[in-house]
């Protein structure tokens, strides 16, 4: 089992790492960060956003499954975003530089993080 910083730290070892957080998504606070090139304070709020807007989404559309990742795929950057199977309410959100990552490993990566965080 890893602490936040160390699954920050492993967070960064993947290519094209950027930046890295750990979010409630009840409050939007950071409880962990690393990383720069986004204003992860702002990020964090917003993809609270997006996370609880999926939730409400899925609730209306009556499916009964959870979220494994979303993906937001801009012209430089991927950003990943996994909510926490073992700690609902927590999500990993990831920035990676798109000409310098491979992302169907780091989203595997993610996965392999996700599953030893210890909070």
């Amino acid at each position: 089992m890893a602490n936040i910083k160390q699954s920050m730290d492993e967070l960064m070892t993947i290519d094209g790492a950027l930046c890295a957080a750990l979010v409630d998504s009840g409050s939007g606070m950071i409880l962990g960060q690393i990383g720069s090139g986004v204003d992860l304070e702002v990020a964090a709020a917003g993809n609270t956003e997006v996370v609880r807007a999926k939730h409400k989404t899925m609730r209306a559309l009556g499916l009964n499954d959870v979220i494994e990742d979303i993906l937001i795929t801009l012209g430089r950057q991927y950003h990943i975003i996994r909510p926490l199977q073992k700690h609902e309410g927590l999500f990993i959100y990831l920035v990676l530089d798109k000409s310098k990552s491979n992302l169907a490993l780091a989203r595997r990566k993610t996965q392999d993080v996700e599953q030893t965080l210890a909070v």
